[in-house]
């Protein structure tokens, strides 16, 4: 079956969740169909980087986003109604690739990846699937709710609309996914059940225990210039760290993970380890005793926690990201904390007792291995795309 692909990212390297998230559905599902790939893309995409992809493609379109037609159809949106997203992701040389790919290859079937490049093919005639991959809206709300002044102003607006476009292009689309349940339950519409629950899924050979020297005590991982990212991070050094330096002053935190903030680099330290972009997040783990995410911002499954999960390393997380983990359980396969106070103790409890160090780190590494496969789950999307 022939698959025209439209994706917001170019789905190498793999430093944010949407592109971790496509390229594994790229590569399984290339194994049984033949994929035309649109991306966009904000960034100059490498020879390297296009060189892993393009075995899974029988095309490949990549398509650069220039900061001045961001701008400008950003704009234009704003009159228009539609989120900000869908005009910073529009493309007017995007959507004559788009259609001359649809009138000569004739693809029997579209997936598009998030709701930002949803308006390219929202009115074409065959069939379609969205992958709403988490819920922008509910992720905007929050955001709003912690911002100042002119931000709260635009993540609200942005927020609403996001809200009523989820809703408006449900129809559009023969078939919806979305990452877990929790998210698939946020989508504004009355029929969001119909909504198909295709997870994340672990690389299990790059993510595997290890034993080697540990140099850090604890460590956050992920883009560490999205906002929910560095909020967490700030979070972490500022209300957790504290209390635990006043009985392990020596205890190190790494902060590990591509593009940092301004805000997250200002919070290196002796004991505090900004990394940047790592080749490697599998060495980085395994270098670490704790993993710890205190996110209180943003939507969907967190793939950090996952593959740190994977590593058998004994994960401390807040409720709204041990959440969307379906059947996990407080003390079993995971830690979930909602103040700085229970992750300070969370963290000292795992440092004075292996036992239960060791107890968490394998059930956690058991429901992960038990629960997502990429493989697995991505033949289900498949099943869903083709059907």
């Amino acid at each position: 079956m022939k698959i025209l692909v439209v994706l917001s990212r170019f789905p190498y390297p793999l430093e944010k969740g949407d592109k971790l998230r496509a390229y594994h559905q790229l590569r399984v599902l290339s194994k049984s169909h033949d994929l035309y790939l649109v991306s966009l893309t904000e960034d100059e995409v490498g020879e390297e980087a296009l060189a892993r992809v393009r075995p899974f493609c029988k095309e490949m379109h990549v398509v650069p986003l220039p900061w001045i037609w961001r701008l400008w159809h950003s704009v234009g949106t704003f009159f228009r109604g539609l989120p900000f997203q869908c005009g910073y992701f529009y493309n007017n040389k995007a959507q004559r690739v788009i259609d001359e790919v649809v009138q000569r290859v004739r693809p029997d079937r579209i997936y598009c990846q998030m709701v930002r490049v949803a308006e390219y093919v929202r009115y074409t005639d065959i069939p379609k699937t969205l992958d709403y991959q988490d819920v922008l809206s509910k992720g905007m709300q929050r955001r709003a709710d912690n911002a100042r002044f002119l931000k709260r102003w635009f993540f609200r607006s942005e927020s609403r609309r996001l809200q009523r476009y989820e809703s408006d292009i449900f129809s559009d689309f023969d078939e919806k996914v979305i990452i877990t349940e929790v998210d698939r339950d946020l989508i504004p519409h009355p029929q969001s059940e119909q909504i198909h629950v295709v997870p994340n899924g672990v690389d299990f050979d790059q993510y595997s225990r290890r034993d080697c020297e540990r140099n850090y005590d604890l460590i956050f991982a992920g883009n560490m210039g999205y906002a929910p990212n560095v909020e967490a991070a700030q979070y972490l050094v500022r209300e957790v760290m504290p209390l635990l330096w006043r009985k392990f002053p020596d205890l190190t935190l790494a902060l590990c993970g591509a593009k940092p903030d301004a805000a997250v680099r200002a919070l290196q330290s002796r004991r505090v380890i900004v990394t940047g972009w790592v080749d490697s997040m599998a060495d980085y783990y395994a270098q670490s005793r704790i993993f710890i995410a205190p996110m209180h911002l943003g939507t969907g499954l967190q793939n950090k926690l996952l593959e740190a999960m994977s590593m058998n390393l004994p994960c401390i997380t807040s409720p709204l990201a041990g959440r969307p983990l379906k059947g996990v359980e407080s003390g079993r396969e995971i830690l979930i904390c909602n103040t700085a106070t229970g992750f300070a103790e969370a963290v000292e409890m795992l440092l004075k007792n292996p036992e239960a160090y060791e107890r968490i780190a394998r059930n956690g590494h058991e429901f992960v291995r038990a629960r997502y496969n990429w493989e697995t789950v991505n033949q289900r999307l498949a099943e869903i795309i083709t059907r």
